[in-house]
């Protein structure tokens, strides 16, 4: 069945959420959320890979000139989400009604909800963690408490009034409700993506309350899949023989809209392949990093997630992200951007206590040969750090 598709411009909100409503059950067309906040020319490009019949904003709808000949979607795609993923090359996910339904059942059973329980909505809705907040609420049949931006306040008043159960955030929302004193017992649970997660900010949440449920997925599987290293039911989990991770099951995309050739080369075998190194034993998944982050120095690899989690347990350190930069000798230098967590050593100082607190830890060619110093860590509007604006020096 062909279905014409709309953008939708909008905030966070009833608007929204009454057209998603319709887009899973038939009754409407298929929908592409996009943030209001973006740049005007993100946003023309956007509307220009998705060719939508009509744009809906604040102002109502409005029919594009090429409207009635744009292609629809063939299939059973229901909700379609813009992402650049970690290559910065712009493709838009088809999701059908019943991968995002089976994902937010299996979420549902996962976490042991009761009827009656209601979700946050605090991620934006142009990204798959905010949708899929919202078709949860519509399995349970329940009404969620949305909010156009995170707050902490509003959120901190949502727990305190027991206006919602559940809550979805990415680490650095999570961070400034435990730096604000937060009581996370507040939310039954708070699931936890969007990136890695340090430890340290594990161990701070549990401590503050919060029963803390660490996600991993990606828009092309209805966003988390697997929870605390389990997957969901239905839910397959494999590492090939490169150490890639992939994925099957029910909750995959149907394609990428109008490019089959990513669609051939991202689902081969009844498996999404994704760019992430992991290892999978005993029916836990590990996710170690992107393959396209691993940094190579010296002729050795290097994972920056694996750094990174051993520098987060530096007890001089906040946030840190790990990149790889240019380097005339080794070819890439393994480089630590760190947030400290209260006044900084002279970065020379501060770098030889990393290098030794990672050398005791890791191989020698893991530690960090340079020290950046931030006041915080520039992320993605999807939560994760900004790791080509990193390699650049931003």
């Amino acid at each position: 069945m062909e279905r014409p598709v709309h953008a939708v411009v909008l905030p966070s909100g009833r608007r929204l959420y009454q057209a998603l409503a319709r887009a899973l059950d038939g009754s409407g067309p298929a929908i592409c959320p996009l943030s209001p906040d973006l740049p005007p020319l993100a946003l023309q490009a956007l509307l220009a890979a998705l060719r939508p019949a009509a744009v809906l904003t604040a102002a109502g709808e409005r029919r594009l000139a090429y409207g009635p000949r744009a292609p629809a979607v063939d299939g059973p795609a229901a909700v379609l989400i813009a992402t650049s993923g970690s290559t910065g090359e712009p493709k838009i996910v088809e999701l059908s009604a019943a991968a995002l339904r089976h994902s937010a059942t299996a979420t549902l059973r996962r976490l042991d909800a009761r009827s009656g329980d209601r979700w946050l909505c605090c991620l934006p809705t142009g990204h798959i963690a905010g949708i899929q907040v919202l078709v949860r609420s519509l399995v349970a049949g329940t009404e969620p408490v949305i909010h156009e931006r995170f707050d902490i306040k509003a959120v901190t008043a949502v727990g305190g009034d027991r206006a919602a159960q559940h809550v979805a955030l990415v680490p650095t929302q999570l961070r400034r409700l435990i730096d604000a004193g937060v009581d996370l017992s507040a939310f039954e649970t708070i699931l936890l993506g969007g990136a890695a997660a340090a430890p340290e900010l594990i161990a701070a949440a549990r401590a503050a309350g919060g029963r803390v449920v660490i996600t991993y997925g990606m828009s092309e599987t209805c966003g988390g899949c697997v929870y605390d290293g389990v997957p969901l039911d239905g839910v397959s989990v494999d590492v090939d023989a490169d150490g890639l991770i992939r994925l099957a099951g029910p909750v995959l995309l149907s394609g990428y809209r109008l490019r089959p050739d990513l669609t051939a080369a991202a689902l081969r075998g009844g498996w999404f392949h994704t760019g992430d190194l992991g290892s999978y034993a005993d029916g836990v998944l590990r996710v170690l990093g992107r393959a396209d982050d691993v940094i190579n120095t010296g002729g050795e690899k290097v994972v920056p997630g694996d750094v990174e989690r051993v520098l987060a347990t530096h007890p001089a350190i906040k946030d840190v992200a790990v990149v790889g930069r240019a380097d005339p000798e080794w070819g890439q230098r393994v480089v630590a951007v760190v947030v400290p967590a209260g006044p900084a050593s002279a970065p020379d100082e501060l770098l030889a206590d990393l290098r030794t607190w990672v050398r005791r830890r890791l191989p020698a060619c893991a530690a960090p040969r340079e020290v950046r110093l931030a006041d915080a860590i520039p992320l993605l509007p999807s939560g994760k750090p900004d790791r080509e604006r990193l390699r650049e020096g931003g």
